[in-house]
């Protein structure tokens, strides 16, 4: 396992993170038991895994609950974990000011710890975004202060959100949307790495697409119902451009993950895992190189067939 700089004062972070929605109960995909959960945060401990991504959403507060008791037994100072603040441990949205600690307060209890390495503002509108005119910030600092986070940033989707926020806050962390459908961020990346912004990728598989199993006569039964018919079709046609870009005998979803991790700013990448034998797939792709001409190819691939289509999330 290779590990990469996150933020100043925590441990650098395993390429390859453990993203803890499928941890948790009723998360939209398919779930797991209490023990399996733990058990996961076990291999990817033995694994080398030291990066876990929480939210006190992610099965109303269940994901943190199990990843707390998984990690229970752990050496703290060498585990980075950052959760989130917005999405609330009962289902409903509150990115008030105001609810920030009580927020970060009942994050910790579940986790069982007394501070988080990085909080950061789940998906807030863009208004919230702006340093200079939300009272966020100021909150976000006194945390800091008092050691109850180590930094704090925002979970974004497009390069124009990634810019106010690092123009005007003093963000440490970004998670941002990016994948080979999904490049927008990367126009952001050498802003990040200028402020030494730490950058978690989330969605690198396009919520299972870029594994090659889909196609456009696929159908969903879970969170994934969000797409049209439309959507299915497009993005089928897509996942055969790429295989027919990256070539037969390389894995779809490893390549995709390694692309991520191709670009400098990128701290860690986290998948979604719902089994070892995922867990493991993701983890082997840390080990692949990619071919700058590939990286470049996919790159070109986007701008010059995907960027113009706006594909949703």
């Amino acid at each position: 396992m290779k590990y990469n700089k996150f933020i100043t004062g925590v441990p650098a972070v395993s390429e390859i993170g453990l993203g803890a929605w499928q941890l948790g109960v009723n998360s939209g995909w398919k779930g797991m038991s209490e023990k399996e959960a733990i058990d996961m945060v076990a291999y990817a401990l033995d694994s080398g895994v030291n990066f876990f991504d929480t939210a006190p959403n992610y099965g109303h507060g269940s994901s943190e609950l199990r990843l707390g008791k998984a990690l229970k037994g752990a050496d703290r100072d060498k585990i980075v974990v950052n959760t989130k603040f917005g999405h609330t441990d009962t289902g409903t949205t509150n990115y008030d000011a105001s609810y920030i600690r009580t927020s970060l307060e009942g994050s910790l209890q579940r986790l069982q710890m007394d501070y988080v390495d990085s909080l950061i503002i789940h998906n807030p509108p863009m208004s919230h975004l702006d340093g200079r005119t939300n009272d966020h910030y100021a909150i976000l600092e006194d945390l800091k202060a008092e050691g109850k986070i180590k930094a704090y940033g925002a979970s974004l989707d497009t390069f124009e959100e990634m810019k106010l926020l690092m123009e005007t806050t003093g963000a440490g962390v970004i998670e941002a949307f990016f994948n080979i459908f999904h490049q927008d961020a990367a126009r952001a990346f050498p802003m990040a790495l200028e402020k030494e912004v730490g950058i978690i990728v989330k969605i690198p598989l396009d919520s299972g697409w870029l594994t090659g199993k889909y196609t456009e006569e696929s159908t969903f039964t879970d969170i994934r119902e969000r797409w049209s018919k439309e959507d299915i079709i497009t993005r089928g046609r897509l996942v055969e451009r790429v295989r027919a870009i990256i070539g037969p005998g390389r894995d779809m979803a490893k390549t995709a993950i390694a692309f991520c991790l191709a670009h400098e700013a990128v701290s860690t990448v986290i998948p979604g895992n719902i089994s070892r034998d995922q867990l493991r797939g993701n983890l082997e792709s840390a080990e692949q190189q990619l071919p700058q001409t590939m990286v470049e190819a996919l790159e070109s691939f986007y701008k010059e067939e995907v960027e113009a289509l706006k594909l949703p999330w």
